[in-house]
């Protein structure tokens, strides 16, 4: 039965939900993991399947019609394929989405697509083996692309890569994916995510507009024409002379928390309502304590409706965002 749809008190009408399945992250990117590394979340505290699976359902029945599964690393998670066959066969979800490393995608792709999955997301920062070892603390440049290969038969499409550069370590490499990724401009789209500092700030974050700047030495570079809040955050762009989709997500320079219709499940069951902040109650506990979905729907609302108005990070001070991100999903 369909319910009212989720609005804060801001008039923002949400109907995306990002579901953190797992902490735990088999890379260790250096802008997503502080340098002195995390204790994992005992499993007990984890929500399980079922509960996750139930979740959804209440948010579906609130207007939630698009679901992203991040971690961590979501695949390394044991039996993904069967929540992604649960979302999947949830009413009113339409588009079943993963954030991905791509380490395991060349082994699971085709279970993936089988099970209900649409599209993923895969973060590569760069196209340098050494480089990307370095980044990712141990990661494995091949294995990812082969991943995308596969990802890229199974029809999980389109691709989004995710790429985050950072001042004098990765920013050269701006042309370099551009131009591979372009052999195959119907089935990817390249974006390009300012650095986020959630504690500490351990890099410099580059400007979207400088990299815009950049690339329009080389291309002609059109904006794309969105609803807004369509495609998330990202604003899109295209390069005319080889058809590369490119987006921008720029949480620093370019504010989109006026238009934001994210919410955030934790994997701990905390629905963090704006990704800057962490301060809300958790969903898991109200499930494990026997809430009828009446009293689900119900804390929701009252989380959704108070969601903070948006965040105070600049690209030079501000606040930073609070918590770590592989413990949040982006």
């Amino acid at each position: 039965m369909r319910r009212e749809p989720l609005i804060d008190r801001l008039g923002r009408t949400h109907t995306y939900l990002r579901i953190s399945v797992t902490d735990r992250c088999n890379y260790r990117c250096v802008y997503c993991m502080p340098p002195e590394g995390l204790s994992w979340r005992p499993r007990a505290d984890l929500l399980t399947f079922e509960e996750i699976g139930r979740l959804v359902r209440v948010f579906a029945q609130m207007g939630i019609r698009k679901v992203r599964l991040t971690g961590g690393e979501p695949t390394v998670r044991a039996d993904i394929q069967a929540l992604i066959a649960e979302i999947a066969s949830c009413d009113g979800i339409v588009d079943l989405a993963m954030t991905t490393n791509g380490h395991t995608l060349a082994r699971l792709a085709p279970r993936l697509a089988k099970a209900g999955l649409t599209r993923v997301n895969v973060s590569v920062d760069t196209l340098k083996p050494e480089q990307f070892k370095r980044l990712t603390r141990g990661g494995n440049l091949a294995r990812v692309l082969d991943g995308l290969e596969a990802a890229r038969e199974a029809g999980l499409t389109p691709i989004k890569l995710n790429a985050v550069l950072l001042r004098n370590e990765n920013e050269d490499e701006l042309f370099d994916l551009v131009d591979y990724f372009a052999q195959w401009p119907d089935a990817m789209e390249l974006r390009f995510i300012e650095y986020m500092p959630f504690g500490s700030r351990w890099h410099q974050s580059i400007p979207s507009a400088e990299l815009r700047k950049r690339l329009a030495t080389r291309f002609t570079v059109e904006r794309s024409q969105r609803r807004t809040g369509q495609d998330g955050p990202s604003q899109g762009w295209k390069l005319l002379e080889n058809d590369l989709k490119i987006g921008f997500i720029s949480p620093l320079t370019e504010h989109f928390c006026a238009t934001c219709n994210r919410l955030r499940l934790m994997c701990d069951g905390h629905l963090r309502t704006c990704l800057a902040h962490d301060d809300t109650p958790s969903l898991r506990n109200l499930v494990r304590e026997g809430a009828s979905d009446d009293a689900l729907e119900q804390a929701i609302r009252d989380m959704v409706y108070a969601k903070p108005d948006g965040h105070e990070a600049l690209l030079d001070g501000g606040t930073n965002f609070e918590g770590v991100m592989t413990a949040i999903g982006g």
